[in-house]
């Protein structure tokens, strides 16, 4: 029978013939034959993902629900983000009388595709069960959104949480045709907009759609996060505030402000708002997460371990607490601690994503007890189940990049010098991920002359503002669009990202900008900041693609959950920045980590050199800085320079041939003259 690959779910799908025809059996409650019809699928077919869902809604409806939940674990292990099969694991144990379960299986469910209108049933119907009103009207506003939705905008949101979203806008515009003005179906968009990263169509359509329903609370709480993406701070902090000054009793918006109190780098103020959200809800796993943070931002440890556990203590299935503690790069696990998390990892109750953290934790918490094949095989399936719901393609980010090379080829040179703001303030440090970059921002932001921000978004939602027409996922116009812009066009974008990230800066003439993937706009860079000082931070190729590989990234760089994947882009890297370093000679200063460990003075003095800057002595000692620093290597850096680490990749060798293939003659290059 013919086949087609799941988009976003990983496995094998029916095709439409045959899920109308078991669907059919299932409306004449024939479930036998139906189940029958789903066996024999399997029999040639055991990866296939809506063979293994019908089987187990027939076994439910046929009461053997042991059978069920086994065949709805296999599912877990083939597509471990299949919305429909943790809403059906709720309606098993629901049956069975296990409402705890119940319960978690649902939220999974709604986590994964807010569409489910049965799962948000599901849980109100139990929270208000147990009297946890408060919970269950919290929930009410989504239920009621969805119930309340037309078909075809349920069918929207459901193709966005299966990754389909040329299917879900073109549902969506369809039916603006149709309803102009529809606040479901604008806000629908946004969230497809904000999938692409086109954030600037996104916040479009919620102003506009609060314009037309200033009083839904969702709408708010969306364009918030929207304008946090966006790096509009000081607009989300205003409107966080205005939603708890108007909401004072509702510890969610509290949540919100606390977290935009970070962002805005008043961390006294977020921990004192996690603290009134722990009085009202104490040992909340999420809060305490967010607290330890905030902590570990400013540089408390101690205490930011203390959150973490007691998050993870509290909810041991919470996979955030345990990867957060791993993320500290200097803390151990116990073997009490190991045992818990492998304990959890045995169930299929856990969320998609806290099944991944606890992988990447214990990927960790071995490595450090020289375990390497067991940590090897936690990092593999980790990243596994993060590239089965990823839409990444190498052969796309490889033809990107050979579309900056011909674009910037054809650029006049006299373009970087008669256009863009002359403003010599940023620092921008880029590469790949785990290249040592956060060691190069220490140094340099330990001197008086400089700012330490953060990994600031705002070249690349000056990209995504450039790729689109009038359609979302429409054709990608950057970086051609580049070659029809004015010199006074280049000079308005560069005193806009220099406007914009104002309010990250402490009052130093020089700031830093540490994007690693700014190296991909290098020449959009050079257009809008003819003077900036670029500084490409290099590391071993394989102590950088696989220190990649064990880092579980919050969103993006997509291509670290594979090795083949990894070398096959640190190899495109290379060839782009050679392009650049031939197109701008001596503008880029190239620095080596393994250079930097191991001649440290001489090093730090070519960099100062390189940013006009006059030698100060902090800056050798970095690591008694007293900054928030916002990278997973922000414990790394509050120690001296050591050397322990430049070789680690050495101990997993024998996994890594995949690697090393991928990297190519690129491997025999490095150090990269």
């Amino acid at each position: 029978m013919p086949l087609s690959r799941g988009i976003f779910f990983g496995g094998y799908q029916l095709n439409k013939t045959e899920k109308v025809a078991v669907e059919t059996l299932m409306r004449e409650q024939r479930f036998e034959d139906a189940l029958l019809m789903s066996q024999d699928v399997l029999s040639n077919q055991p990866q296939n993902v809506d063979a293994h869902y019908y089987a187990a809604v027939c076994l439910r409806y046929l009461a053997r629900y042991e059978l069920a939940l086994e065949t709805l674990g296999k599912i877990k292990k083939i597509a471990p983000g299949h919305s429909r099969a943790s809403q059906e694991m709720g309606h098993v144990y629901r049956a069975i009388g296990d409402l705890q379960q119940a319960l978690q299986a649902y939220a999974r469910a709604t986590q994964t595709n807010a569409s489910l209108v049965a799962s948000w049933k599901g849980q109100i119907d139990i929270l208000l069960k147990y009297r946890r009103k408060s919970e269950a009207a919290r929930l009410m506003p989504y239920f009621e959104r969805v119930a309340k939705m037309p078909p075809t905008l349920v069918a929207a949101m459901d193709s966005i949480s299966q990754g389909r979203l040329v299917e879900a806008e073109e549902l969506c515009r369809q039916f603006l045709i149709k309803v102009p003005h529809h606040v479901e179906a604008m806000r629908l968009l946004a969230a497809i907009g904000v999938k692409l990263n086109v954030m600037q169509d996104a916040e479009f359509l919620l102003e506009s759609a609060l314009k037309l329903a200033p009083d839904n609370v969702l709408l708010r709480v969306e364009y918030i996060e929207v304008l946090r993406k966006r790096q509009k701070i000081a607009l989300a902090y205003e409107a966080a505030k205005t939603l708890i000054e108007e909401y004072p009793e509702d510890v969610h918006y509290k949540s919100l402000y606390a977290v935009l109190c970070m962002q805005k780098g008043d961390y006294e103020s977020a921990l004192d708002y996690f603290d009134k959200v722990l009085q009202r809800m104490p040992g909340d796993p999420v809060t305490l997460t967010s607290k330890g943070h905030a902590l570990k931002t400013c540089g408390n440890s101690h205490d930011a371990i203390d959150a973490y556990r007691a998050a993870a203590k509290t909810a041991p299935a919470f996979g955030e607490a345990w990867h957060s503690l791993a993320n500290l790069k200097t803390f151990s696990f116990t073997d009490e601690d190991i045992a818990q998390m492998q304990t959890q990892l045995k169930g299929h109750e856990l969320r998609f994503m806290d099944r991944v953290y606890i992988n990447f934790a214990l990927g960790k918490a071995l490595e450090d007890q020289h375990d390497f094949a067991s940590a090897f095989a936690h990092y593999a399936a980790g990243n596994s189940a993060k590239k089965a719901s990823s839409r990444y393609k190498p052969e796309q980010i490889t033809g990107e990049f050979e579309q900056q090379k011909s674009v910037f080829s054809d650029v006049r040179i006299d373009r970087f010098t008669d256009s863009g703001c002359t403003a010599q303030d940023p620092i921008f440090i880029l590469g790949l991920p785990r290249a040592g970059s956060t060691l190069l921002e220490q140094i340099l932001s330990s001197h008086s002359q400089v700012d330490g921000t953060l990994e600031l978004p705002n070249i690349l939602s000056m990209v995504a503002d450039f790729r689109r027409d009038d359609r979302l996922t429409g054709e990608n116009r950057y970086p051609r669009i580049l070659n029809e812009l004015s010199a006074e066009t280049y000079r308005d974008l560069g005193e806009k990202y220099l406007k914009d990230t104002q309010m990250h800066r402490q009052g130093a003439p020089f700031f830093i900008d540490k994007m690693p993937n700014n190296f991909r706009h290098i020449g959009l860079i050079k257009l809008i900041l003819p003077n900036a000082k670029i500084i490409d931070a290099r590391r071993h190729p394989m102590a950088c693609c696989f220190s990649g590989y064990k880092q579980l990234f919050a969103e993006g760089q997509e291509f670290t959950n594979d090795l083949a994947y990894a070398g096959r882009y640190y190899r495109d890297y290379v060839d782009l920045m050679d392009f650049w370093q031939a197109r701008f000679p001596e503008q880029i200063l190239q620095v080596e980590y393994e250079t930097v460990v191991n001649d440290f003075e001489s090093q730090v003095k070519t960099i100062l050199d390189y940013c006009g800057l006059p030698f100060e002595p902090a800056c050798l000692s970095f690591y008694k800085t007293e900054r928030a620093v916002r990278t997973p290597s922000s414990e790394q850096v509050r120690q001296p320079i050591f050397k322990s680490g430049l070789d680690q990749w050495r101990n997993f060798e024998t996994h890594l041939q995949p690697l090393k293939e991928a990297l190519g003659p690129v491997l025999e290059r490095y150090p990269i003259s």
